[in-house]
């Protein structure tokens, strides 16, 4: 049976094409109508992640993070957040991405920046976790561009009781953004979710507003993630704070929208933090759908996934959670106490597979005068952890189907 040919607009080949040599030679052949598999060939990258990004590698921004998550919609891929609190598991989650042609969305948690300052350092009026935070996101910033994937820059649950650390960064921010155009992250979460729901709109509208100048996205929370995180305790909450009510994420949606298009929501489906006995926790991803229906009644649009919506808890979910939830418009799972414990398996089968190289510095199983320097160097071991956070990270790439989107 013939082929039949596609006639096509070559003033649309040759925006869009990344093959313009090909293109040069097609047309030099002579007026011709192109085939199906021309087309493929002329337009490679059209359903790539990066096609429509105007900075394609490093620290993306505003624009380029609205049309990443709309991408993602689209393809049915949700982007894993990964919890770093050094420069170790930055590399750790750079690599993985880089590995399976991946965007990634690093975060600090008030706790994590903290850490990236030091433990030594006073954090009484958040001081430690502002150092620490902007400190990571300059490396972030320095060294993501080496990896060639688009990174999202976010920090994690800001609680009321932590403003004072969003302030702080905020400030950075627009100290940043007056310098170089952006922000110096891509995006902030506020999470006012235990407070009522009256003032959790209204305060995170307040940041929406300081943010939209910057085109900053700002993630908030709506119906308790369950559990405990970096010393935020939810394990005795009423079970039903647990699930978000369609009203609410409408009502939210509705305030929000009129300040800015930079924003997702956190809807609660039953998360809990940490990791549980299979049946301990019930998540009902197929809520999500209703509330995407919900918004999409109320406000007439023709999107079928008009809110961008954020997967917490993600540890220990099942794929078939994680893809029903993805198809409902979920464009971020966050990742944590999985790749916690993958960081210190690595470490932790190291040390006892050398424990008898590295009990002192000189003398092993080899020789009692066998220097034992190139086991107890830390770029041995650390690098170690790094390895199986990596492969944990590339394995939700996979179950995301983040993988192979760049």
């Amino acid at each position: 049976m013939p082929k039949t040919p596609l006639k096509a607009n070559v003033r649309e080949l040759t925006y869009s094409c990344d093959n313009h040599n090909l293109l040069l030679e097609l047309l030099i052949q002579g007026p011709r109508q192109f085939e199906a598999k021309d087309i493929q060939l002329l337009r490679p990258a059209v359903d790539m992640a990066t096609s429509n990004l105007s900075r394609k590698t490093g620290v993306i921004v505003g624009d380029d993070v609205l049309k990443l998550f709309n991408y993602a919609q689209q393809k049915g891929f949700a982007i894993p957040a990964i919890n770093v609190t050094s420069s170790s598991t930055v590399v750790a989650s750079l690599e993985a991405a880089r590995d399976k042609k991946a965007p990634i969305i690093l975060q600090m948690s008030q706790g994590g920046a903290a850490y990236f300052a030091g433990k030594g350092v006073a954090n009484d009026k958040q001081q430690a976790s502002i150092a620490g935070a902007v400190a990571g996101a300059h490396y972030i910033r320095s060294v993501a561009s080496a990896y060639d994937i688009p990174v999202i820059l976010h920090t994690d649950h800001c609680a009321k009781k932590l403003l004072p650390w969003l302030d702080g960064m905020m400030d950075a921010d627009e100290a940043y953004f007056k310098e170089h155009g952006e922000p110096l992250f891509s995006s902030h979460m506020i999470d006012l979710s235990e407070e009522e729901v009256d003032y959790n709109i209204e305060t995170t509208a307040r940041y929406l507003k300081r943010a939209a100048p910057m085109k900053q996205f700002l993630e908030m929370e709506i119906g308790i993630t369950g559990g405990e995180e970096d010393g935020v305790n939810n394990e005795d909450v009423d079970n039903n704070s647990l699930y978000t009510q369609p009203e609410d994420i409408y009502n939210i949606y509705k305030t929000l929208s009129a300040i800015s298009p930079y924003f997702s929501i956190a809807a609660g489906f039953g998360n809990v933090h940490g990791v549980y006995k299979p049946g301990n926790v019930k998540l009902h991803p197929e809520l999500l759908s209703k509330h995407q229906a919900y918004v999409k009644e109320k406000t007439g649009t023709k999107e079928e996934k008009p809110v961008f919506l954020v997967f917490h808890g993600g540890s220990g979910s099942t794929k078939a959670e994680y893809k029903e939830a993805i198809s409902n418009g979920v464009v971020k799972v966050n990742l944590d106490t999985d790749l916690q414990y993958a960081y210190l398996t690595g470490i932790r089968d190291y040390v006892l597979n050398k424990k008898d190289y590295i009990m002192s510095q000189v003398g092993n199983p080899d020789g009692e005068d066998k220097p034992n320097k190139k086991f107890f160097d830390p770029r041995v071991w650390v690098r170690e952890g790094e390895k199986t956070m990596s492969a944990r990270v590339k394995e939700g790439l996979v179950d995301f189907n983040t993988a192979n989107q760049l």
